[in-house]
C-alpha cells in the first residue's frame, strides 16, 4: 500500500524527507556549533513553498496533527520536570512571568504596528498577541537541560521560566482568539472594547479550569496505571499518558473553556508530585519521544514560513521586533522580578532564556491571512521573521549565557531526567570468576542501557593470555558497547584511578581472583575500602 495525500503526493516519501532530512540538517548545524533546530527549520524551508515545494501548504495542513503531537510531548516534558518546592519559593515570580512580559510586549507591538504599518489598534493588539507568546519547543528542553546541570536550581529559576512560559502562552492564545473573533464578526468599536474588557475574567477561568482538569486527569492516570496495573511496561505507560494528553489538547480546541496547553502541563506536574516513580519512567520515555517530535515540529515549522512575504516589510519588521523586545518584554521582566531574590545577573538571563518564539507563531501566524483580515500578509511576514531570528538565537544563547549569569547548585536526582551516561567498569583477571563478573556486568548494563569498560591490569606480562580473555569478553558483552583497557601497574590503584578518570558509575569486581586470594587483604577488599565510587562484588559460586 502506498499512502497518498493531497495533490497525489506520496506521504511515505514526505515522512522520510521530514525525519531523515530534519535529522541530518540538525546534525550538520550542531557539528558546526549552531543550534540543531536551525538546521531542521532550514530543511523545512527547503522542502516547503520557498524550496522544492514537497511540503506545500496543503500537505503541511494535513500533517498538522503531527505538530500537535510534538507540542503535547514538549508540554508533558515541561510538567514532569517542574519542581513543586522551587515553584512555591518563586511562585509570585513565575505567575508574573506568565502575565507581564507577554502583555507588555503585546502593547508595545501594537503601538509600533500602528506607527510603522498603519494598523488600527485592534489589529496591532492581534499581532502583539502572536509575537508575545514564547516557544515551549525552544524553552522547555533548554530549561530542563539547565536543571540537570544545576544552573539556577537553588532559586528555581528554570522552573519559574518554564511555568511562566506555559502561563504566558495560555493567556496570549486566549487574547488572540478573542481578538480574532472581534475583528472577524464586528466593526462596532464599543462592542470590541467591551469584549476585550472580558479577557482577564476569561483568562483566569481558562487557566483555573486547565489546572483542575490536569489534576483530575493525573489522578485518574495514576489510578489506572499503578493501582489497576493497566499496563506492564514503561513504554505502555507513556503511550496511555500521551494519548490522554493529546486528547486534552484536541478537546480544548473544540470546547475552548479551558487551556489545553496548561492542562497537559498540569498532568505532568501532578503526576510528578503524586507518584514520583511513575514520573521517573515517563520522563525517560517522553525524552525519547522528543527526539522524533522535535524533528517533526521544526521541519513543519520551517515549511510554514513564507519567505516571499518578508521582502517588502523586512526593515520595519526588524525594527518592530527589536523595539518590542527592548521596551516591551524587558519592562515585563523587570516588573516580574521586582522584589525577588534574583540578582542582576540572574534577571539578565531572562533576555536569552525567555525570548524565543517558534511554536505558537507557526501555529497561528497565518490565521489572520486565511480569514481575510486586513494586514494578514504583514502579520504572517513578521511572525515568520520572529521565528527565523529568535528561535535559533535563543537555542544558542541559553546554554552559552547560563554558566556566566547563573549559579551552579546541587541537583536533586529525583526530579530530573539524567543526561549522564551510565558506565560500568568490569575488573577481570584470568581466573574463572571473571566470567561471573562479565555476566553480572552485562546484566546490569542491559537493565540500565549502559556501556562498559573492561579493565584487565597486567602485573605479570609473561603469563598473560590476553587473546583468550578478549574472546570471553566479546562473547558475554556482544550486545553491549564496551572498551577494553589493559594497563600495567598495581591492580587496586589502577582500578580506582581509571574508574575516576573515566567517570564510571560503578565498579564490578570478583570476591576471589587475582591469584584466588581471599576477600580479606585481597584486591577486592582494597578496592572496597578505598574507592569513592560504588563497588559491586561478585562472589564465586
Amino acid at each position: 500500500m502506498v499512502a497518498r495525500g493531497l495533490l497525489g503526493v506520496n506521504l511515505n516519501i514526505v515522512l522520510i524527507a521530514i525525519l531523515l532530512g530534519g535529522f541530518l540538517g540538525g546534525q550538520l548545524l550542531s557539528r558546526l556549533g549552531l543550534p540543531s533546530l536551525l538546521g531542521m527549520i532550514l530543511v523545512g524551508i527547503a522542502l516547503g513553498g520557498a524550496g522544492i515545494n514537497l511540503l506545500n501548504a496543503n500537505i503541511v495542513e494535513s500533517l498538522d496533527g503531527l505538530r500537535a503531537i510534538a507540542v503535547m510531548v514538549i508540554l508533558m516534558k515541561a510538567g514532569l520536570g517542574l519542581d513543586h518546592e522551587k515553584l512555591r519559593q518563586q511562585g509570585s515570580v513565575a505567575i508574573r512571568l506568565g502575565i507581564l512580559p507577554g502583555l507588555c510586549e503585546m502593547f508595545v507591538v501594537a503601538a509600533l504596528a500602528v506607527w510603522l504599518f498603519n494598523f488600527n489598534w485592534l489589529t496591532g493588539l492581534l499581532l502583539g498577541s502572536i509575537l508575545g507568546a514564547e516557544s515551549p519547543a525552544v524553552i522547555v528542553p533548554a530549561m530542563l537541560k539547565l536543571k540537570t546541570q544545576g544552573w539556577g536550581v537553588k532559586k528555581g529559576i528554570p522552573d519559574a521560566i518554564l511555568t511562566g512560559s506555559a502561563l504566558s502562552d495560555a493567556v496570549l492564545l486566549l487574547v488572540f482568539s478573542l481578538l480574532l473573533n472581534v475583528l472577524a464578526q464586528s466593526s462596532d468599536t464599543t462592542l470590541n472594547w467591551l469584549a476585550i474588557a472580558q479577557i482577564p475574567i476569561q483568562a483566569v477561568l481558562q487557566i483555573t479550569l486547565g489546572a483542575i482538569i490536569g489534576w483530575l486527569t493525573a489522578k485518574a492516570l495514576i489510578y489506572l496505571l499503578t493501582a489497576q496495573k493497566l499496563t506492564q511496561t514503561a513504554l505502555q505507560d507513556a503511550l496511555i499518558v500521551a494519548c490522554v494528553a493529546l486528547g486534552l489538547i484536541l478537546i480544548a480546541e473544540q470546547i475552548p473553556y479551558f487551556s489545553g496547553y496548561l492542562a497537559v502541563m498540569s498532568v505532568g506536574f501532578f503526576i510528578a508530585q503524586l507518584n514520583p516513580p511513575l514520573a521517573r519512567h515517563l520522563r525517560s520515555s517522553f525524552n525519547n519521544l522528543w527526539a522524533i517530535a522535535a524533528i517533526t515540529l521544526f521541519v513543519l515549522l520551517g515549511a510554514s514560513i513564507q519567505l516571499n512575504t518578508l521582502e517588502n516589510n523586512l526593515l520595519p519588521s526588524i525594527i518592530l521586533l527589536a523595539l518590542s523586545l527592548l521596551f516591551g518584554r524587558s519592562t515585563g521582566w523587570w516588573l516580574s522580578t521586582l522584589g525577588s531574590n534574583w540578582t542582576k545577573r540572574e534577571k539578565l538571563f531572562l533576555l536569552p532564556g525567555n525570548s524565543a518564539k517558534a511554536t505558537v507563531q507557526a501555529a497561528i501566524g497565518a490565521i489572520p491571512l486565511s480569514m481575510g483580515l486586513e494586514h494578514g500578509d504583514i502579520i504572517l511576514a513578521i511572525s515568520a521573521l520572529s521565528i527565523l531570528v529568535t528561535a535559533p538565537l535563543g537555542a544558542w544563547a541559553i546554554p552559552l549565557t547560563a554558566p556566566r549569569l547563573l549559579t551552579k547548585n546541587e541537583v536533586d536526582p529525583t526530579k530530573i531526567n539524567h543526561l549522564q551516561n551510565t558506565i560500568f567498569l568490569a575488573a577481570i583477571d584470568t581466573s574463572p570468576l571473571s566470567i561471573e563478573v562479565l555476566k553480572k556486568t552485562a546484566d546490569l548494563s542491559r537493565r540500565s542501557n549502559a556501556s562498559v569498560i573492561v579493565l584487565h591490569v597486567i602485573n605479570h606480562p609473561e603469563s598473560e593470555n590476553l587473546a583468550q580473555l578478549k574472546k570471553i569478553t566479546a562473547q558475554h558483552l556482544r550486545d553491549i558497547p564496551y572498551r577494553w583497557l589493559s594497563p600495567t601497574g598495581t591492580i587496586p590503584e589502577a582500578i580506582i584511578e581509571i574508574a575516576q578518570s573515566q567517570q564510571v558509575t560503578a565498579i564490578v569486581i570478583g570476591k576471589q581472583g587475582f591469584g584466588q586470594q581471599l576477600l580479606m587483604g585481597s584486591v577486592s577488599q582494597t578496592v572496597l575500602e578505598t574507592s569513592p565510587i560504588p563497588v559491586t562484588v561478585v562472589a564465586a559460586h
